[in-house]
């Protein structure tokens, strides 16, 4: 849980920048809500030291990244960065020695072959020991800079641009952080091949399942009531549909990654406010990562009560995703019931209307009961909703809801078992 810098700043990364989303946040709440990670994507570094290793760029953050990891520790906060995988043809060209060794950045390089799913890297050979020489060096700077997480993007194979194969690579990551003795997350992105997931789960801590959220058109709109927005329902529905065949990976120690959560901002998050209160719900009961990618300096306060609803926190930490229901009545319609039963025994139900026009969500508890190890026909739950904190007498029948378009409601079943 936290804040990612791409979909607001995107490039545009810097101390000054960053540290008033810190002080918004705090101020906020957030940050007591469970909101702690704060994430540096692209375009905090600038190019390599004598090593190869990477170096921050001074000028956006003068206290480089030891002052600044400093900085957010001291504030009790957690510190993140971004990386690609691959030698970069700068890089490449300056051929420097590896850390440790007699050998130069060139000798580890595959010729011809792409380093990541971005354009423009080159692949490093694994079977040349200095290869994971290099790799360690690179994590040793990041453990000596304290650094607690590392989104590695454009990992293949997966989507992006080119048909990358970066399963070495994570390999070397993953046995370089244990070998550091810090406990950094590793997030992979963007848009995982699931074929793989398996390795996924043995490497990292996360895994994007899906491709950018951003609205990148909206940047580019002429249309005031475009330009700027962070995301577009087109751009979150899918999730709906790719994030079931992923469930079974998810558990303690790597998780499905949605995407950021683009909430926070109104208008601006370029959905409308059922769409929002959609979105933070999957995000919440897949138990994926909550990590916010608005402008934290002008919170919307409805979003705020989004993002800090604790009901839908504690569910989204207590780390059992929810899978949907396969009932009859709403089998091929636009309308989803997602279920996960918690330790404690109560279940959680949450329903969706992905389609543009209002509908009824109505099925039979029996249904239920033979999906799930529960006995809702004979004991009828009590029903709380998690938004309103009201409790819903629940029918002896089952359940029968109406949602707007987009809209979504999330329940708390108790006496359910």
């Amino acid at each position: 849980m936290g804040w990612s810098s791409w979909s607001f700043l995107k490039g545009k990364v810097s101390e000054e920048a960053v540290k008033a989303q810190v002080d918004a946040l705090v101020a906020a709440g957030l940050e007591d809500a469970g909101y702690r990670y704060i994430n540096l994507d692209a375009g905090w570094s600038d190019g390599w030291d004598e090593h190869g290793v990477p170096k921050p760029n001074l000028t956006k953050f003068p206290e480089g990244m030891d002052g600044f990891g400093a900085y957010l520790h001291g504030r009790g906060l957690k510190f993140g960065v971004y990386l690609l995988p691959g030698i970069e043809p700068k890089l490449y060209d300056a051929n420097p020695v590896i850390a440790g060794t007699t050998a130069h950045i060139q000798e580890i390089v595959v010729p011809g072959l792409p380093g990541s799913t971005h354009k423009g890297t080159y692949k490093i050979d694994f079977s040349k020991r200095a290869a994971k020489a290099y790799v360690n060096s690179v994590v040793e700077q990041f453990a000596l800079w304290k650094v607690d997480f590392v989104k590695f993007d454009f990992v293949g194979p997966g989507g992006g641009n080119l048909p990358a194969d970066n399963r070495e690579e994570l390999k070397a990551w993953h046995a370089a952080i244990v070998r550091s003795g810090r406990p950094i997350w590793l997030e992979l992105s963007n848009y995982l091949s699931i074929e793989q997931a398996e390795l996924w789960r043995a490497t990292a801590n996360g895994w994007r399942i899906e491709n950018d959220v951003e609205c990148y058109a909206c940047g580019r709109s002429t249309d005031p009531a475009v330009k700027g927005n962070l995301t577009a329902w087109s751009r979150v529905v899918s999730r709906f549909s790719d994030v079931p065949q992923w469930i079974p990976y998810a558990k303690p120690g790597g998780w499905n990654d949605l995407d950021s959560l683009d909430i926070g901002n109104g208008e601006k998050d370029g959905i409308t406010p059922a769409e929002r209160q959609s979105v933070f719900t999957l995000w919440a009961i897949e138990c994926a990562p909550l990590y916010l990618g608005s402008d934290l300096t002008h919170l919307d306060a409805d979003d705020l009560k989004i993002i800090t609803n604790r009901d839908l926190i504690a569910i989204d930490q207590a780390g059992i995703p929810a899978r949907p229901l396969d009932i009859q009545q709403i089998r091929g319609k636009t309308v989803q019931a997602w279920m996960t039963v918690e330790k404690d025994g109560t279940a959680v139900l949450a329903l969706f209307n992905l389609g543009a026009e209002t509908a009824e969500v109505k099925f039979d508890w029996r249904e239920v009961d033979a999906l799930r190890d529960t006995h809702f026909a004979e004991h009828a739950p009590v029903m709380v909703d998690l938004i309103s904190k009201d409790e819903v007498a629940a029918s002896a029948d089952g359940v029968d809801v109406t949602l707007e378009s987009h809209a979504s409601q999330v329940f708390r079943l108790k006496g359910s078992r």
